[in-house]
């Protein structure tokens, strides 16, 4: 069953000294039109499986909620940005054909909870753990952040230095790891030597964690904005279950904002321009 179409109006924005957070009330109606060279999607922490949630029918409307993404202004692709599952990694069988229904190229991160086998992981989402693509101008990086025990780890610097090798010649590059990088949130590890070169590489525009299901807005360290997109499933977390819109303009400007479908809520963010 199709969703009925959600869209957001812009808010204001509040700027704070080490966090940025940007929310704001809005209503119903029709979004402002604009050009885009790319537009896509972030959601994460679907947490399929957890007893006690509704994770069928989160997933359900999340699907929709993305395909109404589609329809409405376009959509070039969707990141699910960790613990797709909850503690028990075969189900990611049982979750593939949710993620199915998109009429758009979507593409995966391994989360803790998620705690799949490489090999696993390799069988069900036809590539690895730490993965890499482009689309157009624009680099995408997705790395774990954790393995088999459900551990946070620093993710693989050297694998990651050598897939920012890779798109050096990109007007800018994406980086995605479910875990937070920089012990700045409750839920984070302290991996200086990743945030050493993230800082030291001119076209990262900007690294997007799931993972901490509270966190909906930005934070700015070592030169580089990073974002959160709250939780599309599991038991606690914002009080509502979303996803983020990351939209780049003609100019290479970057736009953000967090979409919260039920109540026509957003958070929006400008990088560049």
């Amino acid at each position: 069953m199709k969703s009925s179409r959600r869209t957001f109006l812009k808010a204001g924005v509040v700027s704070l000294p080490t966090v940025a957070l940007a929310q704001g009330q809005g209503l119903e109606g029709p979004c402002r039109a604009r050009t885009h060279t790319l537009r896509f999607a972030v959601a994460s922490d679907g947490h399929f499986g957890e007893l006690g949630t509704d994770f069928q029918r989160f997933h359900n409307e999340m699907i929709g909620w993305l395909n109404d993404e589609l329809d409405g202004k376009g959509l070039d692709l969707v990141i699910f940005n960790g613990d797709l599952v909850h503690d028990r990694p075969e189900l990611l069988w049982e979750l593939k054909p949710f993620y199915d229904r998109l009429r758009v190229p979507y593409f995966v991160v391994k989360g803790n909870h998620d705690k799949a086998s490489p090999e696993l992981w390799q069988k069900v989402w036809g590539y690895g753990e730490n993965f890499d693509f482009s689309r157009g101008e624009y680099g995408f990086i997705l790395a774990t952040t954790s393995d088999e025990t459900g551990a946070y780890l620093c993710p693989n610097v050297d694998w990651i230095r050598a897939a920012l090798e890779r798109h050096r010649d990109k007007q800018g590059v994406f980086v995605f790891l479910h875990i937070s990088q920089h012990g700045l949130t409750k839920h984070a590890v302290e991996c200086p030597e990743l945030l050493n070169l993230l800082r030291e590489t001119p076209n990262v525009k900007t690294v997007f964690h799931g993972h901490d299901h509270d966190l909906d807005n930005v934070i700015y360290t070592h030169e580089k904005a990073f974002f959160y997109s709250g939780h599309m499933g599991g038991s606690w977390g914002t009080n509502y279950r979303g996803y983020r819109i990351v939209e780049i303009d003609l100019a290479g400007v970057m736009q953000t904002y967090q979409c919260n479908p039920a109540a026509f809520i957003e958070n929006r963010t400008r990088i560049g321009g």
